[in-house]
Order: structure tokens, then C-alpha cells, then sequence
């Protein structure tokens, strides 16, 4: 072990330490060997049961990744209740405080991973109302799966019947007839799934067809008429139900109350979700008393959306906004350095790349993106002048101020770039409040050091506080039914200052984009907890503040409790349930 460690610690310092011709010795860290040595003594002694339940779960989600399957729902079930029960007949006394930390984070996915699947296979039955020849139809796949070899008349039987059931359905859906108890939530899902079957029904028949001579005598042909007849299914739910799903209403699903406290828990928020909503408009209040300030400073009284207007109209013509992307992401750095707040390895800034946001794709990502390769939003030559216009004020570059060192440094690249090195194992631990929580943080950091450089810079950066205390708002208002998608845009124009085009993608892709239902919640959730964190173990001295932030880079993914209860060095038990009532 000892070996090891030395290894690594030569390894790293040359990845961390400052070359004799580094061309920007402002990037330069401080020796880090000390902190190194420190997490070489704090592995985990529960990793390798995380790394063996992680690929396990995942050979397993290969294995068995026929959609919405009842064989699929029942392996995975009977999987997670093995761990359980392996769990609860380990010796938790026995683990170091690390290995502790694994188990009851590996105890917490494994009850959430259980409910989220009750959940999925509850919406399988509801969506087999709109398509009830499903279960037969992929049983062929399952079949397959399981190695067993494939009756070609008998399968061509099965799918001439299938695409006639379809195509009766779907006659029926257009002509107004619509089974009880279907609502938009449910036909977007049938939708979505039957285009999900036909891809992996595309996989069964790829592997017969051209290889099994009475396969490819009786199959072919009713295997074209099958995939029209599913396109045209799930074309007329739509239809039926929804509308265009791009250009038309933006549908959601909202959980219920009951949902929300399901991925609280999951999360480690002892709140509920009435109280983060009030969390929430206690930030707006503080922001737009804060606008005003800006407003007047600029000359414009107390009218700050006209201020807001101003600062929108200061975008860069086109082909400029990598220029600003680059320049922003060295002030920050530079303004970091300059504090000592955390340490910045030289490859880090090194190896970020930048790409351009597609117009199709700008339709539910109007704003930066970002990792490895921060993603730009802007307009091209194509778009119409109205999307131009919206593109370039939504991202003008006093509203970058904020978005650019969210995205790379001390953000999300530096996020991904020391977790695939560091605790690399508890990535299924990962969530937003700590990864889009850590970012948020850094907002506050900079803003609370003065990093705004004027009244503009302000406006810019308070634009996105707002945004993320209205998403918390509209996001769980939503989920409880309280208020719908189209008030939710409504909202982000009125009380943000969002571009309406801007406002309807954000909303279409927090609805729609496959993300939890707490995301949007996240971010300035997970920077409260980082920012009262901070408070508890570096303003009291127990911590510098190069200690506390290189130590939750090098902690790995997690819930931002567990970050607590990892410096702290709590103790755990091993039904360790949610406590840490961080805004009290």
C-alpha cells in the first residue's frame, strides 16, 4: 500500500505541479502532496462492495433491457431485495468512517432504486391500456434474450396480428375514440415507449434476418408493416392527447406530493417541499431588492426590468462569443488564484474544450451547457431575425459572467475532472444537489468576493440567482398541481425577465428532458447547503478554505449531507435517515 501511495503521489504531482516553462504561472497550484498523503489513508473500505453492486446492476440493465418488460421488472426486483438482505447481514462496526459513509449511501439507492421501479412498473400498466398487444409483442425480444431460438411463422403470425391491433387502435384514436382514464402524462409515456419498442425490436430482428433462412422467408414483410403501423400508434396518441410535442403544449409528469417526498428522502432534504418553496421566495426577495440597487446605479430608478433590457441589448456581434467565453473563464481563474481558495490542477485548464449549440438544439437548451467542453449558445445565419435576437440577449456576456465559470472552472469540468480521479467509485451516488449545487455555491462565492465588475455585471448575474429561485418555485408547483407548464413559462417572463421563446424551452426541458423531478430544485439547494457548510467548518476556523473546498473534490459524488458527515466526521448508523436541517 505503501508503494502504492508513493506511486501515486508522483503520478499526481506531476498532473498538479507546475512545469518549468508553464506558459501562465497564474495557474500554478500549491503543493498538494500533504492532502494526498491524507486521502491515501481515507479509502474507503466498502468500495469494492459499491464497484460490485454498481456492474453487477449494470450487466444486468444489459442483460435484461427489453423496454417495460414484466421478466426486466421482475430480475431487478429480486436483485436490489439480494443487496438488501446482504446489507443488513454485514458487520457496519467493522467498516472505517469512509466505508460507513459507502454503506449507508448504497443502502439509501438501493430502497430509492426499488420505489422508482414499483413506480415503473405501475406506469407499464397504465400505458399497456392505450397499447395492450405490447407485453405479447415484446415477450419475442425477451425470447430472444434468454437465447432461445425464434418460430418464424409463429413470430410472423404474432406481428401481422400486432400491427392490425395497432392499426385498429389507432383508427379508433382518430376518430375520437379515447379509453378512460388516460391523461397526457400517460400518452406521452405510450408514445415514447412504442417508439422504444420498435428500436429494440429492431435489434431481434437484425439478428434473425439474413441469417435464419425461414426467418427471412416469413418475417421481413411483417416486420415492415409492424414498424409503420407502431409509428402510426404512437403519431395518433399523440395526436389525440398531446399535439406537436416540439412546437406544441410542453407536458410533464407530475408526481404528487407523496413522489416528492419519495426523492427527498432520496436526496437527504429534510424539507418538504412547501418549505424549500419558501426558502425559495425568501432568495427572490433579497435578489430583487438587489436588482433595484443595480437598476439605480445604472440610471434607471427602481424599474430594474428596464436595466435587465439594457444589459440584454450588450451582446457581442456573431463570431465574437468564444472571444468572451475565453476571457471570462481566465478572470475567474485568475480571481480564485488570487484568494487561494482552492487548489486548480494545471491540466484542468489545459484540456476544456468549446463547442456550439445546434439551433434544433437550442430549442430546449437556450443557455450554455457545459463539462469538459463548455457548450455556447448563439445564434447562426439560419435562424429566423426573431431567433437571433432572443439567442444572442438570452446570452449576452454580463449573463455569462455567471454561466462560464459555472460550466468549466471551478464548475462542472473541475467537478468531472477531479471526481474521475478521486473517490471515482461513489459516481453512482452522484447527484444534482451536489453537482449543480457545487456550481450555484460558486456563484454566491464570487458574487459575496465582489467578482461582478460593475452595476451590468450585477444584473447579469442576479438574472441567474433568480432563475434557479424560480425554478425551485415552478418546478415543485408543478409537481403538486398547482400550477401548470404554460404558467410555469408565464412565470420565468413576469418574475425572471426570461425571453418568452428562452422561458418556453427551459421549461420544455426541465419537463421534458429525462431529468428528476427534484433538478431544477438542486442547484440552489445544493449551494445553500455548500454555503452553510462552509460557514460551519471554515468560518469557525475549523477549516481554510483551500481545506474545505479541495476536500469536497476529493470526497467523490454525494449527497451534500454525506459531504457534511464525511468532514465532520459524524457518526453513522446503518439506517441513517436524513437530519440535517441546513437552513436552521
Amino acid at each position: 500500500m505503501r508503494i502504492q501511495a508513493l506511486l501515486a503521489l508522483v503520478v499526481l504531482s506531476l498532473l498538479v505541479a507546475p512545469s518549468a516553462d508553464a506558459q501562465d504561472p497564474t495557474l500554478a497550484p500549491t503543493p498538494v502532496l500533504d492532502a494526498l498523503v491524507a486521502f491515501e489513508q481515507d479509502v474507503s473500505d466498502f468500495r469494492a462492495a459499491v464497484v460490485r453492486y454498481r456492474e453487477d446492476r449494470a450487466v444486468l440493465l444489459r442483460r435484461h433491457d427489453t423496454p417495460m418488460a414484466a421478466s426486466t421488472f421482475e430480475r431487478m426486483h429480486a436483485f436490489y431485495l439480494n443487496w438488501q438482505d446482504a446489507l443488513t447481514r454485514m458487520n457496519f462496526d467493522a467498516l472505517n468512517h469512509e466505508g460507513r459513509l459507502d454503506y449507508v449511501m448504497l443502502r439509501n439507492r438501493i430502497e430509492f432504486e426499488i420505489e422508482m421501479l414499483r413506480q415503473e412498473s405501475e406506469m407499464a400498466d397504465r400505458v399497456h391500456v392505450l397499447a395492450p398487444y405490447l407485453p405479447e409483442l415484446v415477450e419475442l425480444r425477451v425470447t430472444w434474450r434468454d437465447r432461445e431460438p425464434v418460430e418464424a411463422r409463429a413470430a410472423a403470425d404474432l406481428l401481422h396480428a400486432t400491427a392490425e391491433h395497432a392499426n385498429e387502435l389507432a383508427a379508433a384514436l382518430d376518430a375520437g375514440e379515447r379509453p378512460e382514464g388516460i391523461d397526457t402524462v400517460v400518452a406521452m409515456r405510450a408514445a415514447q415507449h412504442l417508439r422504444a419498442v420498435k428500436r429494440s425490436m429492431s435489434q431481434w430482428f437484425g439478428y434473425y434476418n439474413s441469417y435464419d433462412p425461414q426467418f427471412s422467408w416469413w418475417v421481413p414483410q411483417t416486420w415492415d408493416r409492424l414498424g409503420d403501423a407502431l409509428d402510426a400508434h404512437a403519431l395518433a396518441i399523440e395526436q389525440a392527447y398531446i399535439g406537436d410535442l416540439e412546437s406544441g403544449p410542453v407536458v410533464g409528469n407530475p408526481i404528487g406530493e407523496q413522489g416528492l417526498r419519495a426523492h427527498l428522502k432520496h436526496e437527504m432534504i429534510p424539507y418538504t417541499a412547501d418549505e424549500l418553496i419558501e426558502i425559495a421566495e425568501a432568495e427572490f426577495a433579497w435578489m430583487e431588492e438587489a436588482l433595484i440597487e443595480a437598476a439605480q446605479e445604472m440610471g434607471y430608478g427602481d424599474d430594474w426590468k428596464a436595466a435587465q433590457e439594457a444589459v440584454k441589448n450588450m451582446a457581442v456581434p456573431p463570431g465574437e462569443k468564444p472571444g468572451v467565453v475565453v476571457e471570462l473563464e481566465k478572470q475567474s481563474i485568475d480571481f480564485i488564484n488570487e484568494r487561494d481558495w482552492i487548489t486548480l490542477p494545471l491540466m484542468a485548464s489545459e484540456v476544456w474544450r468549446m463547442r456550439m449549440i445546434t439551433p434544433e438544439q437550442q430549442r430546449v437548451s437556450p443557455f450554455f451547457l457545459g463539462g469538459e467542453s463548455i457548450w455556447i449558445s448563439y445564434p447562426t445565419d439560419g435562424m429566423t431575425h426573431a431567433e437571433k435576437l432572443m439567442s444572442m440577449r438570452g446570452n449576452n456576456p454580463h449573463f455569462n459572467r455567471a454561466t462560464v465559470h459555472h460550466e468549466l472552472i471551478p464548475g462542472h469540468h473541475l467537478q468531472g475532472f477531479m471526481t474521475n480521479r478521486f473517490n471515482e467509485h461513489r459516481g453512482m451516488f452522484g447527484t444534482p444537489f451536489w453537482t449543480e449545487g457545487w456550481a450555484l455555491y460558486w456563484e454566491m462565492v464570487l458574487w459575496d468576493a465582489g467578482f461582478p465588475r460593475g452595476p451590468e455585471d450585477e444584473i447579469g448575474m442576479l438574472f441567474w440567482r433568480m432563475h434557479r429561485a424560480a425554478r425551485i418555485i415552478f418546478s415543485l408547483s408543478f409537481h403538486l398541481e398547482r400550477m401548470t407548464p404554460q404558467e410555469a413559462v408565464d412565470f420565468l417572463v413576469d418574475r425572471v425577465g426570461h425571453e418568452r421563446a428562452n422561458a418556453e424551452a427551459e421549461v420544455r426541458r426541465s419537463f421534458q428532458g429525462g431529468y428528476s423531478p427534484l433538478y431544477q430544485v438542486a442547484y440552489m439547494m445544493g449551494g445553500i447547503q455548500f454555503r452553510e457548510l462552509y460557514k460551519e467548518l471554515v468560518d469557525s476556523g475549523q477549516m481554510t478554505a483551500r481545506e474545505f473546498h479541495d476536500a469536497v473534490m476529493k470526497g467523490g459524488r454525494m449527497p451534500v449531507e454525506m459531504v457534511r458527515a464525511r468532514l465532520t466526521g459524524q457518526q453513522l448508523e446503518p439506517d441513517h435517515t436524513s437530519s440535517w436541517r441546513f437552513m436552521e
